[in-house]
């Protein structure tokens, strides 16, 4: 195992090359181990280089409401009456951090994105 730490894109490009050469190995064998720690550099380089944006508060809210079918009085427990839940879903009122931990605690929303501010 010859593995070395992914400076470059020349680096990055080599790594993903052999993880594609190595997606079919069993876990434990030694080739098993060699992919466990390329996928490991692999991410932690495009989680610096490639960092993915947090969505809008709101857009997290409505994307887990499309996932789990959820409706505006389901949302009723964490944010409020279902006036306030409308203002909230139409960027009217902004979300308080009661509401964004009632939201994260009781639903599983990532809190950073709930907390992050609207552009």
């Amino acid at each position: 195992m010859d593995i070395k730490p992914i400076r470059t894109k020349r680096d990055y490009e080599a790594a993903l090359r052999a993880v594609e050469g190595l997606m079919t190995a069993k876990r434990g064998t030694p080739e098993g181990d060699e992919l466990d720690v390329l996928v490991t550099l692999v991410e932690a380089y495009e989680a610096k280089h490639f960092p993915l944006d947090l969505p809008d508060p709101v857009e997290a809210i409505k994307l887990v409401m499309e996932q789990r079918n959820l409706t505006v009085k389901d949302l009723v427990p964490y944010i409020g009456r279902p006036n306030r839940v409308y203002e909230v879903l139409n960027h009217k009122r902004p979300l308080t951090m009661a509401m964004a931990w009632k939201l994260h605690r009781g639903l599983g929303i990532p809190a950073e994105s709930l907390i992050k501010q609207a552009a």
